[in-house]
């Protein structure tokens, strides 16, 4: 993933939240399917969606006399805010823009900060709010003229998983400025989770040439991560960190540093990298949830839950979620793990009621932890949309997951070869399966040893099930880690 990954009226948003409520409320009671304590969970979460939107709506800091912060501008980069600054900028500019309401500027930087809020809150109801933000900018000023509210279209396009219309809005965003940061990351982003990996990779060199910075430099290592250059990436983000003035700067390109040395393995460079995160902001999500998947990766289970369970409490999202509930039934809770896995659902249809497409993630912990059929059918949607590596291999592993593993194995191969020299863990372990499944062995035992080479605690079940699966193989196969044929 990109380091993200990759970014109104009173009446209005109120109603908004009144509709989250009644939506939010009566998944929750469908949730529960037997079990009373599986609907208060369900219903809990839907509840701390709501009252994240209350307590983040417009006006609703002021209200309560939070201390006021400065107005943000167009130039702020909010996606590298801490959470409690952006919360209070959005309450300043609310107000702000309640005396000067023709600031067309000032309404499409709320959008943006919307967009971010949401992906910081895990609250899709924030996207429809800076939809409106943006269409107020943009009735304002004309579009000829509103590089800032086009930029935040990209956004939220790429927010919504709708990334043609992302890099559609990229486009005409640098038309009229083309030294826009957020159009330029915004259309890197869009690139790469199309699947067009040349085209990204030119269009970071551009974004370099025009507007360096943490997030272009950034988005230049996940680029060269896809490319097979995973210390090329790391000698990137390092000098990116050395550059990184504020705490919210450096917590953001430490964390991606850990991301990326955890998919390698390098678990204590990690954690080391997750230490300076939090020291520079303690209450930073992203570097809170590396750090419990490497201690779980570790085999750190105390630990592991303790980081994890914080993170699902503040922010419950899918793969936040999925990651608990698989240490769970790693550790022999399944109950507890299965509540894990309805919350997604939960949170699947709220977001989907907010103009987000999810199937990608349904497709992946639908095959895993859900309906077969379900997870297929989002796989197939997605791949319609988007030809990347990350949605060929959701489709192959929903195919194994139906029993179709020839017509899976197809995808297996585009997911582990259609970026040369890009390794991945998952996308490893799960080819090796769908070969074991078809008999060849000797393919699989290749695929199951580099995957655990790589990153031999990838997901508590997965390398589990990887490990079971070598040992009840039998015949020779090939050394670990050689690279896997197309």
């Amino acid at each position: 993933m990109l380091v993200r990954k990759p970014q109104f009226a009173r009446g209005r948003e109120r109603e908004g939240e009144d509709e989250c409520e009644d939506e939010c409320e009566g998944r929750g009671s469908a949730a529960g399917t037997g079990r009373r304590r599986r609907v208060l969970t369900v219903t809990a979460v839907a509840l701390v969606l709501t009252a994240t939107s209350v307590a983040l709506g417009a006006g609703g800091d002021e209200d309560r006399g939070v201390r006021a912060a400065p107005a943000l501008a167009a130039s702020v980069p909010v996606e590298r805010l801490a959470s409690g600054d952006l919360a209070q900028g959005i309450a300043s500019l609310q107000k702000h823009l309640k005396d000067q309401p023709k600031d067309a500027t000032g309404w499409a930087t709320l959008g943006t900060a919307y967009i971010e809020q949401a992906r910081t809150s895990g609250d899709p109801t924030r996207y429809p709010q800076a939809e409106q933000a943006f269409e107020r900018s943009l009735a304002l000023r004309p579009a000829d003229k509103n590089d800032t509210a086009l930029a935040g279209r990209s956004a939220l396009a790429a927010a919504r998983h709708d990334f043609p219309a992302a890099l559609s809005q990229a486009d005409r965003a640098l038309r009229v400025n083309p030294y826009s940061e957020s159009a330029l990351a915004t259309r890197v982003d869009a690139l790469v989770e199309l699947g067009r990996y040349d085209e990204a990779s030119k269009a970071v060199e551009l974004a370099d040439d025009r507007r360096p910075g943490l997030p272009v430099f950034t988005r230049y290592a996940y680029v060269r991560e896809l490319r097979g250059d995973p210390k090329g990436a790391r000698e990137v983000l390092l000098r990116a960190l050395k550059s990184a003035s504020g705490t919210a700067d450096v917590a953001y390109v430490a964390t991606a540093l850990g991301q990326l040395a955890w998919s390698q393995g390098q678990y204590d460079e990690a954690l080391g990298h997750y230490a300076t995160a939090l020291r520079a902001d303690p209450r930073y999500v992203p570097a809170l949830e590396g750090r419990g998947r490497t201690h779980a990766a570790q085999g750190r289970t105390k630990e592991a839950l303790s980081d994890l369970e914080e993170v699902v409490r503040r922010f419950p999202l899918p793969g936040q979620l999925a990651a608990l509930g698989e240490l769970r039934e790693a550790t022999g809770q399944r109950e507890q793990a299965e509540e894990q896995y309805e919350l997604v659902g939960t949170w699947t249809r709220l977001a989907r009621a907010n103009g987000v497409a999810t199937d990608l993630e349904s497709a992946l912990i639908e095959a895993d932890h859900g309906d077969a059929g379900q997870a297929l059918k989002a796989a197939r949607a997605e791949w319609s949309r988007r030809e990347s590596v990350h949605t060929a291999d959701a489709l192959a592993w929903a195919l194994h997951a139906n029993g179709k593993d020839r017509e899976a194995l197809t995808y297996a191969k585009k997911a582990t070869a259609a970026s040369p020299g890009y390794r991945n863990a998952s996308f490893l372990y799960h080819r090796g399966m769908i070969e074991r499944a078809l008999g060849d062995d000797r393919a699989a035992r290749r695929h199951l040893e580099a995957a655990l080479d790589l990153n031999p605690g990838f997901s508590p079940t997965g390398a589990r099930e990887a490990r079971s699966a070598l040992a009840g193989m039998t015949g020779s196969g090939s050394g670990s880690g050689s690279r896997e044929d197309s």
